[in-house]
């Protein structure tokens, strides 16, 4: 079986270019495929390949001490989803383009765990009885393969679309326990921080997205897959590809994590 990792973390790199060239020199040498992207505010990546190669990997990485608290999710796939290896430099680790969306400058966002949020589905509130409200961050291609039941989903292309597709449904969120989702947490972690930089101060991200809470809960709560963007197009609640493919794809990292 082929071990796929998906994982993010901010953390400021001076010299992007060098790190890039070091995960490339050790995602080659374990034989990986996937993407990697490299930016001042981070690390972004979703690896495939032997469980022996992704462990060396990991290790090589945490031994770089900015990555010692890596968070990885783990899945499973008969063959490997990526058709070769990309490691890119980019501004950012997820384009977004807006001010007050990195922890870099003021720290993660308030987050809820997945058992919380697993609770607070059951009861339709939070712990202080306020209402809850799942909003997705990620685009209608991929709300369309399974979401949330009853989210708020966005009717948008591009993540950077995100903030005049919200305008409208601000007032009517004012009373609301508000829960950013995303794929695997890095865009519902900079969606939570510019909507409480923007004035939404009821807004929480869920840690380690759609991926973690599969991986702590299942599908509690959940409709349908949660789509991917390489050759097994979505996991179901048990990180089982629906597809799983001979020859891998290219993957679109820059919209997927």
């Amino acid at each position: 079986m082929v071990r796929n990792i998906a994982a993010y973390h901010f953390v400021d790199i001076a010299d992007p270019a060098a790190l890039a060239g070091h995960v490339r020199t050790w995602a080659e040498a374990g034989g990986l495929r996937g993407t990697v992207l490299v930016a001042p505010e981070g690390l972004n990546l979703f690896l495939a390949g032997a469980d022996a190669s992704i462990e060396r990997f990991l290790a090589q990485l945490r031994a770089d001490g900015r990555f010692a608290g890596i968070a990885v999710k783990d899945s499973w796939s008969a063959s490997v989803p990526f058709a070769r290896l990309k490691v890119k430099r980019k501004r950012e680790i997820i384009s977004f383009r807006r001010d007050g969306a990195s922890p870099l400058a003021r720290g993660r966002a308030p987050a809820v765990s997945p058992r919380t949020l697993a609770r607070w589905i059951g009861r339709g509130m939070d712990d202080d009885g306020r209402r809850l409200v799942l909003l997705d961050t990620r685009n209608r291609e991929e709300t369309g393969y399974g979401a949330f039941a009853g989210a708020l989903r966005l009717p948008i292309d591009n993540f950077t679309d995100l903030p005049a597709a919200l305008e409208p449904h601000r007032e009517s969120l004012a009373d609301a326990t508000v829960v950013s989702y995303c794929t695997g947490g890095i865009r519902c972690e900079k969606a939570a921080l510019w909507m409480r930089d923007s004035g939404m101060d009821n807004v929480l991200q869920l840690d380690g997205g759609i991926l973690g809470y599969f991986e702590a809960i299942g599908g509690f709560g959940y409709e349908g897959a949660c789509f991917v963007f390489d050759e097994r197009i979505a996991l179901d609640p048990a990180l089982r590809p629906l597809a799983d493919a001979e020859d891998g794809a290219d993957g679109g990292l820059e919209r997927a994590a």
